[in-house]
């Protein structure tokens, strides 16, 4: 006599719905039980594409995560599609499908956002002191930034990044403040000199002297300076 399964609970979906049937669909075995289920190819389909979002995304958080550390260690020349895959604990060929090649890969992992301040609501002579304690603040909460400055010492992918970074997000910051609007792009080169000069010094090379500065005495040493480059009508 045919043993009959206990009916499906509240918590416990029938395994005639489509929620149970696709639960490991993906499988040609998990296909063939859900077939012999009767369970829809529709059904199917649509709990599979709920779910793999969420996989894709997962993936690709791994695949960042590990190419930014290793990007980070080795530089780009010397990091490898493959280590970045035995890193996060995947096959190459991922890192390939979602991101094409090292250089899609160290664009993804390297995508910064500066979150500069609007320096509108901040009053006139404080506009120096408020963008260099805030790169402070940006540096020491993000080892991405880091990772990328030391990959543009020694490396173009990596220099194009950061110049791609600071033109991009800084120009328009500088354009709304300075007095010659039309002068803010040459005005953010000299910013980013002394921001990314400041960084490599403390960050990267970390010379003792500079990271032995307080983040106070660094704002006092470095505001003046940037705050002309924000300010003057002229060199």
């Amino acid at each position: 006599m045919a043993e009959h399964a206990p009916p499906a609970t509240a918590d416990t979906p029938s395994a005639d719905t489509p929620a149970a049937a696709a639960t490991d669909a993906g499988s040609p075995a998990a296909a063939r039980e859900v077939a012999a289920r009767g369970v829809s190819a529709r059904d199917v389909a649509a709990a599979e594409a709920v779910a793999r979002p969420r996989r894709s995304d997962a993936t690709r958080a791994a695949i960042l995560a590990a190419a930014r550390d290793r990007f980070a260690a080795d530089g780009y020349e010397r990091a490898t599609i493959r280590a970045i895959a035995r890193d996060a604990d995947i096959d190459p060929s991922m890192v390939m499908r979602y991101y094409g090649n090292k250089e899609g890969l160290f664009a993804a992992a390297s995508e910064i956002d500066l979150r500069l301040p609007d320096l509108t609501g901040v009053p006139h002579d404080e506009w120096g002191a408020r963008l260099v304690r805030h790169f402070l603040e940006r540096w020491e909460s993000d080892e991405v930034l880091t990772g990328v400055v030391r990959v543009g010492v020694t490396n173009e992918a990596g220099a194009e990044r950061m110049r791609g970074v600071f033109a991009d997000q800084l120009s328009p910051v500088l354009a709304a403040v300075c007095p010659v609007p039309e002068e803010a792009p040459t005005r953010a080169v000299l910013i980013s000199a002394q921001i990314m000069g400041m960084a490599l010094c403390r960050y990267i090379l970390r010379i003792p002297q500079a990271v032995g500065l307080s983040r106070d005495e660094l704002v006092a040493w470095l505001a003046p300076t940037v705050q002309r480059y924000l300010t003057a009508e002229r060199p």
